[in-house]
């Protein structure tokens, strides 16, 4: 059995199963960080799929990928909100140290909605991506030396300098111009080969 028909054999029942029951294609994705009180950083949870230094990235699960316990594969979904929990939360953590705010400790989550519908050509009319997505902290503050309590407008102004300045986030929220290319060569062609090329407007 080729590799084709076999992925295509394993998706079939996944498939059918989005079919008859729409809702089930759809997930929330979610990865959180912590943050502490020595360190401008921010520290991924672990899932069960880090298994090694490096990450390899597979199908999820509700896309037919095998078990990530198991196989050791991310899912790229799951890879992008840790990605937007990671510089948000290091973004957060600079802030407050140039604004003189301490941090004990905190979270930082993100959850992201999707359909798989969608990615598996299920419903042409099915969203390609994540149609949500949610960020959030929750943050412990330490004390000062002088007894001064965090204020309201401290907090505000926190959270709108996070936003402004964290880059994955602004850069998810306007969408930058995006240039793709295919370029493939070999498989009994000769020559330069074949390539595509496609780009994305800003948003900016």
């Amino acid at each position: 059995m080729s590799a084709s028909q076999a992925l295509r054999q394993k998706q079939a029942p996944i498939k059918d199963g989005y079919r008859s029951d729409p809702s089930s294609a759809v997930v929330t994705l979610k990865s959180t960080g912590s943050l502490d009180d020595h360190s401008i950083t921010c520290k991924l949870s672990d899932g069960p799929a880090v298994k090694e230094a490096h990450r390899v990235a597979g199908l999820h699960q509700k896309a037919g990928g095998d078990d990530p316990a198991i196989s050791g594969e991310l899912c790229s979904g799951d890879m992008l909100l840790d990605a937007l929990v990671a510089c948000s939360g290091v973004t957060l953590k600079a802030v407050a140290t140039a604004l003189g705010i301490p941090i004990a400790s905190g979270t930082v989550t993100a959850e992201g909605d999707l359909d798989f519908k969608g990615t598996l050509g299920v419903d042409r009319t099915a969203p390609v991506g994540m149609t949500g997505i949610r960020l959030e902290f929750a943050v412990k503050f330490g004390e000062r030396e002088d007894g001064r309590e965090v204020s309201e407008e401290e907090v505000e102004k926190l959270g709108k300098l996070t936003e402004r300045y964290c880059v994955v986030l602004q850069t998810l929220v306007h969408k930058p111009t995006i240039a793709v290319r295919l370029a493939g060569s070999g498989g009994g062609k000769e020559g330069e080969g074949v390539s595509r090329e496609v780009s994305h407007k800003s948003e900016f």
